[in-house]
């Protein structure tokens, strides 16, 4: 097999859109280093819907909770003067003054603690709200796998996100899967990332959303290249795109019966596709060689 150059890295694999194949290039990415023997952690951070761990066997390691300070209100010590609710940003405090009535709604608070200093009669304190957990899994000496994973019911993931790839730490290749779209959760994921991967079809929606990303990477000041998922489908809309940009085609998956197959059944495809696993070992040496990463 042959020597892949190495070096602590973090690679976030990202779509404008959900089904491009994220997850089919994150785990086989992670799988073609990991029999190289190099030291790889996978974050799952699509934690409405992590589905990594569907492709290995892990052994737990550690997990722990992921919580949030939301206010908690006395109702004896407010005077209700109103200055928590206009010192709140997300609109998370229902105030009635006429009525005496205050309410903290916490899926809306962001746990920002601006309540509690606009407060001057001490009548807030704060509780710990449940958010998610980041479980960490061995998958063997050198590679493991860290899932994040959103409570159900709480609106926004990115405290989890976060928390995740923390414990994923710089001592090591760091591949993020991210979750799709151009939101929140994608730019909390690709903003700790050296280098971000976007997957696109070459349908016009997969275009639109290609732009998308791209253009908030450009925002971002980012690094990145594209893969081409199911090449074969659709039409030349998305390679004129790249080529007028002229960003980077890093590679290209066929639009393939055998790949669809293996990967429906929770497989790793370049097991079974060695011409796959040369191209996945290829891109990730061009990545970690330009000098721009050094």
């Amino acid at each position: 097999m042959k020597t892949v150059p190495t070096k602590n890295i973090k690679i976030a694999i990202a779509s404008g859109k959900g089904g491009t194949g994220k997850t089919l290039v994150a785990t086989n990415l992670f799988h073609v280093l990991k029999q190289n023997k190099l030291k790889v952690t996978l974050v799952d951070c699509d934690a409405e819907a992590p589905n990594d761990l569907l492709f290995f066997k892990g052994n737990l390691e550690k997990s722990f909770d992921v919580t949030q300070k939301v206010p908690v209100v006395d109702e004896e010590k407010c005077t209700f003067c109103g200055k928590c609710g206009e010192y709140c940003n997300y609109n998370a405090i229902i105030i009635i003054p006429p009525s005496k009535v205050i309410q903290v709604v916490d899926d809306l608070c962001h746990g920002c603690g601006a309540c509690s200093v606009a407060c001057e009669f001490g009548a807030i304190s704060e509780k710990d709200m449940a958010l998610g957990k980041v479980s960490r899994y061995s998958i063997t000496g050198l590679t493991s796998i860290i899932e994040a994973r959103l409570k159900v019911g709480v609106l926004s993931p990115v405290p989890v996100i976060k928390a995740a790839i923390k414990e994923a730490g710089d001592n090591s290749i760091c591949i993020l899967d991210s979750p799709p779209g151009t939101s929140c959760p994608f730019i909390q994921t690709v903003a700790k990332a050296d280098f971000v991967i976007l997957v696109a079809e070459s349908t016009p929606f997969g275009l639109s959303d290609l732009i998308q990303s791209v253009e908030t990477l450009k925002t971002m000041n980012k690094n990145y290249g594209v893969i081409i998922n199911r090449t074969g489908l659709g039409n030349n809309d998305l390679y004129e795109y790249l080529n007028r940009e002229h960003i980077p085609v890093l590679m290209e998956i066929p639009f393939d019966r055998d790949i669809a197959k293996h990967y429906s059944k929770g497989e790793i495809v370049t097991k079974s596709r060695p011409d796959l696993q040369a191209q996945f070992i290829s891109m990730f040496s061009s990545i970690i060689e330009t000098p721009v990463y050094d």
